[in-house]
């Protein structure tokens, strides 16, 4: 069963660390000096929070599939849905060993799908280079809406 995924960005961890834990009421199931990641039963959901990339509030939305056949299905959906899937393959993020795609909705956010194989003891590659990847994605899809460069995809 596929799980709900949530990042945000914050700029006190120690301060969003306590926030969250008291309003889920659990601790986080990994915590590390720059992240941390509660897997909550009720709703289902992966929640992250860190500090890796400027600003603040949500980065990106996604889902995290159990098995290669759930991955399979997000990514056959995910490319019919956006024709300019970003295919990230296995890779190293968020304390994690995942293989991953993403995709960009109509207003430039990004939507990750991914399975994690394993823990990492490293971030890996850091949000701004992904950012970057997928904002890449964000702006061709503003261009094929005829968005104007100040809209909110192509920051």
């Amino acid at each position: 069963m596929k799980r709900f995924h949530v990042h945000l960005h914050v700029d006190d961890l120690s301060k969003s660390v306590d926030f969250y834990s008291k309003l889920f009421d659990a601790e986080p199931a990994r915590l590390e000096p720059d992240y941390a990641k509660w897997m909550l039963e009720d709703p289902r959901v992966n929640f992250a929070i860190s500090t890796v990339s400027r600003g603040k509030g949500v980065d990106h939305l996604g889902f995290q599939a159990e098995s290669e056949e759930e991955l399979a299905d997000l990514k056959r959906r995910a490319s019919a849905a956006d024709s300019t899937l970003f295919d990230e393959g296995d890779t190293v993020c968020c304390y994690a060993k995942s293989e991953k795609h993403w995709v960009t909705d109509p207003q430039g956010l990004a939507w990750e799908h991914y399975r994690t194989m394993d823990a990492s003891r490293i971030f890996g590659q850091r949000r701004d280079q992904v950012s970057q990847q997928v904002q890449g994605l964000a702006t061709k899809a503003a261009e094929q809406l005829g968005l104007s460069k100040n809209a909110c995809c192509a920051r």
